[in-house]
């Protein structure tokens, strides 16, 4: 609980000076809003202890739609601490208490999962920040799982790339890169059933208890795996890009959890402080 306390301190005194820099990059459109986003994750899993081994490289093309399975509020910062990217999240965690609001902050695109007639405002706001130069990360699952199965990839918010291309005049293509997050160690031992809804938050799990239970432990290795890069033009269908990345995903994970666990987990290097200015990154 010590720990826990001191890396609660620790976030709330980060948080406190990273928020203006993120006001003014936001407010006056700078590069800026992508960097401090970035720089708060590294910094988060450095103080819960989180330590990513990675496995390949993200895509330097763009625009670029990342379909990723879903685990743990955890992946978030894990994803965000390796690159700059914005997030899709269902639209009830804009309400949440201190999460929903550094959600805001991140410009998290929140969407309606249960109201078809607003997944098309949906896509367009994706394909609008795909064309903007940010990389957007869709949970193609749409929920949480124990992360040992890889449910079903929807395909709906794919159509996001169909609406990036038809209103773009710079691109002809758009690419895809399918994402594995695998939990595989926590508090210094492998990831088996007992230890499982330690790591994964999924069904009825309470939040609170679970983030603390992370920053208490110390200790959570996640391998992440960045597989093939796919280029789709107008004609390609979103339901054969969906099946693809659901494939890719699964085979990954299941590769990630079968292997032994690094002896030496490898831990994010010291974040730097944000840059007032600079080239934008995406």
């Amino acid at each position: 609980m010590i720990r826990f306390v001191f890396a609660l301190l620790a976030l709330t005194l980060l948080v406190l000076v990273l928020v203006p820099f993120q006001w003014v990059g936001i407010a006056c459109g700078l590069p800026l809003q992508r960097s401090v986003p970035h720089l708060f994750h590294r910094a988060f899993c450095r103080l819960a202890g989180v330590r990513i081994r990675e496995v390949g490289t993200r895509t330097t093309d763009a625009p670029v739609l990342i379909l990723a399975n879903h685990v743990s509020w955890l992946d978030i910062c894990v994803i965000g601490a390796l690159t700059p990217v914005v997030f899709i999240a269902k639209s009830e965690v804009a309400n949440w208490p201190v999460f929903g609001w550094l959600a805001k902050l991140q410009q998290t695109i929140f969407i309606e999962r249960e109201r078809r007639q607003k997944t098309g405002a949906a896509t367009q706001e994706i394909g609008d920040r795909l064309l903007s130069g940010d990389a957007v990360v869709l949970f193609a699952e749409g929920t949480s799982s124990d992360g040992v199965r890889i449910l079903p990839f929807r395909s709906a918010l794919i159509g996001a790339v169909h609406h990036a291309l038809g209103g773009s005049v710079h691109h002809k293509k758009i690419t895809v890169q399918p994402l594995s997050l695998a939990y595989v160690g926590f508090g210094g031992l492998p990831v088996g059933r007992a230890l499982r809804q330690n790591v994964a938050w999924y069904g009825d799990i309470d939040l609170i208890p679970h983030f603390i239970g992370i920053l208490a432990a110390g200790a959570t290795d996640i391998t992440v795996t960045w597989g093939d890069a796919t280029a789709y033009d107008m004609s390609a269908d979103r339901k054969a890009i969906a099946r693809d990345a659901e494939r890719s995903v699964r085979q990954m994970t299941s590769a990630a959890l079968r292997a032994d666990p690094p002896k030496k987990a490898i831990a994010l290097p010291a974040p730097q402080a944000p840059a007032t200015a600079g080239p934008a990154v995406a």
